[in-house]
């Protein structure tokens, strides 16, 4: 793995999580603004948004750079869209990132001792 598509990936697995949490957030935003006087939905709806757009963006990024099949791909972008997706995405991020990093290190050293 190159380090352009190393960075796509840590790109989108450190935006995940945010956009997560202000799904989150903006759910229960969305309730307290129904049952009370308290009204942030205008503001968690812009931060949301924001998140939101960025991790489509790195996705997008991501699946250029890492040639993922569709499947895969559209498995990160539906985790997206579902209130605790980002967290899932994150690890599953964290772990492809780790497997990557081992199986670099492993050509590298199979390179040095043949």
């Amino acid at each position: 793995m190159d380090i352009k598509t190393a960075t796509a990936l840590r790109r989108l697995r450190l935006v995940s999580a945010p956009e997560a949490v202000s799904f989150l957030i903006l759910l229960l935003c969305s309730v307290l603004k129904r049952t009370t006087d308290f009204d942030a939905v205008p503001v968690m709806g812009s931060v949301h948004g924001i998140l939101f757009v960025l991790y489509v963006i790195f996705w997008a990024d991501a699946w250029n750079r890492t040639k993922w099949p569709l499947k895969t791909a559209a498995l990160y972008f539906v985790l997206s869209v579902l209130p605790t997706g980002g967290f899932f995405a994150e690890r599953k991020l964290r772990r492809e990132a780790e497997d990557a990093v081992i199986a670099a290190r492993a050509r590298r050293e199979g390179a040095v001792n043949a």
